[in-house]
């Protein structure tokens, strides 16, 4: 699991952004529910917004372990900031995996330089851990599909310019998802209610409505019926991208534990002296490095594209970690964990996302399940 010089330097570039650039805005954007767009532009001009985008169209384009290790750093500052651009390289993943040219170059370009913003449209009220249930309609007119319904649960849903919808091409007929492209600014989508979450407060989570949108059929991303398969495959990588930003808030919270620790006295010495806090201190780092492993384990094979159950055991075990690093982390801090005078209180809130968006804990170990099966 040894960085290579180069994915050292991104590490440590990263690293920096985050404590120059990233921590003066945590207190302030968590608690106005305000996504920090100068955060956002920082990123795009160190290149990371186009972290899954060819060379050739303006990108990055880092290999998987790299794009873990920017996640990880990322939300060991901000886990919101570390979302938004997850998501924004889902969308340009997608362009990039099932987009002809003519979306490649249209879209790709202006994406890797941090606007549009991408979303990725899959979740409905009524269909989230099964998908196949969805009931938005993307109906075939002419040269053009009618789509109605609605989405939720999106990610840079009110800062999108450009949205990747997953809908049926017949409502009635589950074999019939499809994968589109969907300019944010065409007529009849409607930016609905902003969620008002408990953790992932700066993240701009909203509805999604779709009312009569026209869009061109050559927008049209897979072959139809293809939409699911199309999807799970880029999720595969984002579960690796969520599995990272969990240790990262992880780590984050273990510092900032052991950094108390050290600081705060009872009974006469520092509360790391004594064996209850020290030994939860100890199972705390086990855990986060062994979730950093697995995380890194299915990266690596998720460059093979073979990470379908690496990336679900790495999901639900650094996830979990991470909410129960932060319980302990809260613990350790007492009365003060409970505040918002210090970051845990923010990490524990955070934390739990981790275990339900891009595929919940249950949803994993079914998927860990499945394959010990074959």
């Amino acid at each position: 699991m040894e960085l290579t010089h180069e994915q050292q330097l991104i590490q440590d570039t990263v690293q920096e952004f985050v404590e120059n650039e990233v921590g003066a805005d945590v207190h302030d954007a968590d608690e106005k529910q305000k996504f920090p767009e100068d955060v956002w532009d920082g990123l795009a001009e160190l290149d990371f917004t186009g972290m899954t985008v060819p060379e050739e169209y303006g990108g990055l384009d880092v290999d998987e372990l790299t794009y873990s290790i920017i996640n990880e750093e990322l939300a060991y500052g901000h886990l919101a900031v570390a979302t938004a651009l997850s998501v924004h390289c889902l969308a340009t993943s997608c362009i990039r995996q099932f987009g002809s040219e003519a979306h490649k170059e249209e879209w790709l370009p202006e994406m890797a330089r941090g606007r549009p913003v991408g979303a990725f449209a899959l979740s409905e009220p009524d269909a989230g851990s099964n998908p196949a249930e969805m009931s938005t309609e993307a109906r075939l007119e002419g040269d053009e599909y009618v789509i109605n319904g609605k989405k939720q649960w999106i990610t840079n849903g009110e800062r999108a310019g450009v949205v990747i919808l997953f809908a049926k091409t017949d409502r009635d007929d589950p074999d019939t998802v499809t994968q589109f492209l969907v300019p944010k600014d065409v007529e009849g989508l409607e930016v609905g209610k902003k969620e008002d979450k408990l953790g992932l407060r700066a993240s701009d989570t909203t509805t999604l409505i779709f009312d009569d949108v026209r869009i061109p059929a050559e927008n049209r991303l897979t072959e139809v019926g293809r939409g699911l398969k199309a999807a799970f495959s880029i999720l595969t990588g984002g579960r690796v991208a969520i599995a990272s930003q969990a240790v990262g808030v992880a780590q984050a919270a273990l510092d900032d534990s052991v950094q108390y620790a050290n600081e705060r006295e009872q009974f006469g010495q520092p509360i790391i002296e004594h064996q209850a806090i020290s030994q939860k201190l100890a199972d705390m780092q086990t855990d986060v490095q062994a979730a950093r492993l697995l995380t890194r384990d299915a990266a690596r094979k998720n460059e093979d594209g073979v990470a379908a159950k690496a990336a679900a055991m790495a999901k639900y075990f650094a996830s979990e970690t991470a909410v129960d690093v932060a319980n302990e982390a809260v613990q350790i801090h007492g009365g003060y964990g409970y505040t918002k005078d210090f970051d845990v209180e923010r990490y524990y809130r955070d934390a739990k996302i981790t275990t339900i968006y891009e595929g919940t804990s249950e949803i994993q170990k079914k998927i860990i399940a499945r394959h010990l099966k074959q």
